[in-house]
């Protein structure tokens, strides 16, 4: 019979030194996570989705208003308002303006957005933009996250079916759940830098639709800007899959004012500013097919400006030049029609479209672009510094919101 173990004083020392080590590691497990510095506040029920409006509005006054300063434009998702400020992304009431629910982190947000009934929120740390989480726009619970290394700052858009994150050397495309479809330009994983196109460009705009990815870049060795069309969700992620990419030549092509304005599933529009001699070369916004290639060029009366925001809507693309807004059509991007005095992006309510103006709201025909209405709006209570970034509305049942100044103003 086997004499039974002994524990040593040695023996006592190493179980000791390990459960140090265990709970150490745990320790810094727990500090370096997402819970630390996260504050969740989540709805007691669901909110329903009103229903829409069967008209537009006669006459509007203002119901509540709330700091509204990391968004890029008035955002509704299901039935809530969300607005975002400092490091919260908060869900409110649209007729009261009251908390449903909030969710906070210890970072500055880099950007919000909306798509899929859910709320897509950036946050910045030491990688850069890199930490984002997808909340239930019903309730504010987190339904996923991601984190990835990305630039120190990033512009969210959406397109119906993806998510784009673009910084100046970085871009990825993201799906409903947050998995990655696409990763463009500067990648930090060393067997992913061959799988690059190109490297050392830096991007100027990008936008993209359900089957495209345009982006306007300006590469070493490159004599102006370059249109590169991708797909937004090759076999591989890390492959980036082009249908074409062309260096730009002609007047303006060399400009850091030149952006993209619109994609679709077979075009792409461009914006090219005046040369340095207006009497010679306008303004214009010019078409490509799905693969880069030029089809025809529509010349401005006036250039547009810095913060031109541009909204699908129907059959329309409405482009918010910065004193007017001109409709684009969906499949040739040919100008229709164009409406004056805008103050920023348009909404749709009742089948009209509803158009920020001075002092007013204006209700246009969609078609056609003809004012049937105007909306008086009280904006003298706006107490925000004056600021040159466009107005921007939305619709959530019976309430217009209106974000100007880095507020949100819910009109009813």
């Amino acid at each position: 019979m086997l004499a039974p173990e002994r524990r040593t004083r040695a023996d006592l020392l190493i179980a000791v030194a390990i459960a140090i080590v265990v709970v150490v590691a745990a320790g810094v497990a727990w500090a370096h996570s997402d819970s630390v510095g996260t504050e969740s506040v989540t709805a007691a029920n669901k909110v329903s989705t009103p229903a829409a409006a069967e008209q537009v509005p006669t006459s509007l006054r203002e119901l509540w208003h709330q700091p509204d300063r990391a968004s890029a434009r008035a955002l509704v998702s299901g039935g809530v308002v969300v607005t975002a400020d400092d490091g919260t992304v908060t869900g409110r009431d649209p007729a009261t303006g009251e908390q449903v629910w909030r969710y906070r982190r210890d970072m500055p947000l880099c950007g919000v957005e909306a798509q899929f009934s859910m709320v897509i929120a950036t946050y910045r740390d030491q990688r850069g933009c890199s930490q984002t989480s997808m909340l239930e726009a019903d309730n504010g619970a987190r339904r996923t996250a991601r984190s990835s290394y990305m630039d120190k700052s990033v512009r969210l858009s959406v397109d119906g079916t993806y998510v784009l994150a673009q910084g100046p050397r970085r871009l990825e495309m993201w799906r409903s759940d947050l998995v990655r479809t696409l990763e463009y330009g500067y990648v930090d994983a060393p067997n992913n830098v061959k799988t690059q196109p190109r490297s050392g460009c830096t991007f100027l705009s990008a936008a993209s639709s359900s089957s495209r990815l345009g982006v306007l870049e300006r590469c070493p060795g490159d004599p102006g800007e370059r249109l590169t069309m991708l797909n937004p969700a090759p076999k591989e992620n890390t492959e980036p899959e082009e249908y074409g990419s062309r260096a730009l030549s002609g007047p303006g092509a060399n400009s850091p004012d030149s952006r993209v304005i619109a994609v679709s599933d077979n075009r792409i529009v461009l914006y090219f500013p005046a040369e340095t001699d207006p009497e010679t070369t306008s303004a214009r916004l010019a078409v490509y097919d799905a693969t880069g290639n030029p089809i025809v060029a529509h010349e401005l009366s006036a250039p547009l400006g810095k913060d031109t925001t541009t909204a699908r809507i129907g059959s329309a693309y409405l482009v918010f030049t910065g004193n007017s807004v001109i409709a684009l059509n969906a499949s040739t991007f040919d100008p229709m029609w164009t409406a004056p005095d805008a103050l920023g992006t348009p909404v749709l309510m009742a089948g009209r479209l509803l158009v920020p103006v001075p002092g007013a709201i204006a209700v246009l025909e969609p078609s056609s672009g003809a004012e049937v209405d105007r909306i008086p709006v009280d904006r003298t209570t706006d107490d925000s510094a004056p600021t040159a970034t466009p107005y921007s509305l939305a619709v959530v049942g019976t309430t217009v919101l209106e974000r100007r100044g880095g507020q949100l103003y819910a009109l009813g």
